[in-house]
């Protein structure tokens, strides 16, 4: 169960990881460019894919070691980093609604965990 928790916690950093890289993106969506390529190809966007490419690294290295059914439960993580990175750096507001799912996500993943 130890070496698996440490290849979980690696699958969590992934997902992380790919979870600043969507803010990445989102952030530049928000901003106007000057033409159709800018917007596709810019600093921004380059890193937000690199860093998703080294996430997608870092879950097949941890899927040698966490069982195909619990990667979805701990890929669910991803909605919590995203909801709470959305208000730290995109001024979205977390309602009741979403933080209730929030809270549903979390217990979720830790009845799952617990019944390994």
């Amino acid at each position: 169960m130890g070496e698996m928790s440490v290849h979980a916690g690696i699958f969590i950093f992934s997902v992380f990881i790919s979870s600043i890289s969507q803010i990445m993106l989102k952030k530049s969506a928000l901003k106007n460019y000057d033409s159709k390529i800018k917007e596709y190809i810019n600093p921004l966007v380059i890193t937000a894919y690199s860093v998703f490419f080294i996430s997608s690294l870092l879950t097949m290295f941890a899927y040698k070691y966490v069982p195909l059914s619990i990667g979805p439960i701990l890929e669910s993580t991803g909605y919590i980093f995203v909801g709470v990175l959305s208000y730290i750096f995109l001024k979205e507001r977390i309602n009741a609604r979403k933080l209730a799912g929030m809270i549903i996500i979390l217990l979720g993943i830790i009845v799952a965990y617990i019944n390994l």
